[in-house]
């Protein structure tokens, strides 16, 4: 990436959150103050281990506390580069860039977890008439163990949030989500679902691919309608790789896997969710 001599800016747009790390690095190597801090944090670790310890332990920590101070000055220049990024990608779109945040918890995915939010937040136009958010979502499950040991998960998605109120009427939930387990244990499974039953299409190539969920009194003739044939080769072909969504009371939550930070990759998630909610809306005013 190269940079403006004048200003030290880098010249061209970065399309992925690593793309400026290197920048903003030598930028931070280049500023006295960094080797005046390194320098202390060496000569502190070093002088005293080798007067307390030995000359030999001395040296080799005051090399240890120089390599950790360059990683930091490296987690530093990531956590940069990650900022530039997004503000970059947010003036691109229109979108309101917000750092760590907290989502509406409209369907099951965002309530899910002892803690939840949102790292990075980018809120405005979506698609073709399609507004709403997309977000780095993040949630938080604490276990402890027998002995009293407590330990954090962590469980990162991408989601793409917006409103579809006119089909709230139609479809009081529905959730489209990739299938795993084995398929020998579905009928066992769906014995316990209380409130959902499963929808069956008629498509193999979607059944191995989604299982899809709706309420008990939901009418399946209109959800027949709603997953056409075009909306099902989307699905298969066209949509990110471990896509899904939710929709609860006209609340629309398509996801996938971890935190995306490349801008093709927002693109998707953003073309993904305009395309379930424009086709919800499609329907739903039909």
């Amino acid at each position: 990436m190269s940079a403006n001599e004048k200003t030290g800016a880098p010249v061209a747009a970065p399309d992925d959150a690593d793309d400026l790390r290197g920048f903003y690095f030598r930028l931070l190597l280049g500023k006295p103050l960094t080797w005046i801090l390194l320098g202390l944090e060496v000569l502190t670790v070093g002088v005293l281990l080798a007067v307390f310890v030995g000359p030999l332990i001395g040296a080799a920590a005051a090399v240890g506390a120089l390599l950790l101070g360059l990683l930091v000055v490296l987690m530093i220049a990531d956590s940069r580069s990650e900022d530039a990024f997004f503000d970059v990608y947010g003036r691109q779109h229109n979108m309101t860039v917000y750092r760590r945040s907290r989502l509406p918890q409209a369907t099951p995915l965002l309530r899910k977890g002892d803690d939840r939010y949102a790292e990075r937040t980018l809120e405005g136009r979506l698609g073709e008439g399609v507004e709403g958010m997309v977000a780095l979502y993040t949630y938080e499950e604490e276990t402890t163990d027998s002995e009293g040991n407590r330990q954090t998960d962590y469980y990162r998605y991408t989601v793409g949030l917006a409103a579809v109120p006119e089909c709230a009427g139609f479809v009081p939930e529905l959730y489209c989500q990739r299938k795993f387990g084995l398929r020998a244990l579905e009928k066992f499974e769906d014995v316990f679902r209380r409130s959902k039953e499963r929808v069956e299409l008629e498509s193999e190539e979607l059944d191995k691919r989604y299982e899809i969920f709706a309420g008990k009194a939901q009418d399946a003739n209109w959800l027949r309608q709603l997953f056409s044939p075009t909306f099902i080769v989307w699905l298969n072909d066209s949509a990110p790789e471990k896509f899904a969504f939710e929709l609860v009371d006209g609340n629309l939550c398509c996801y996938v896997s971890g935190h995306k930070k490349k801008a093709a990759e927002l693109d998707a998630i953003c073309a993904a969710s305009t395309a379930v909610a424009t086709r919800l809306r499609e329907e739903a005013t039909e």
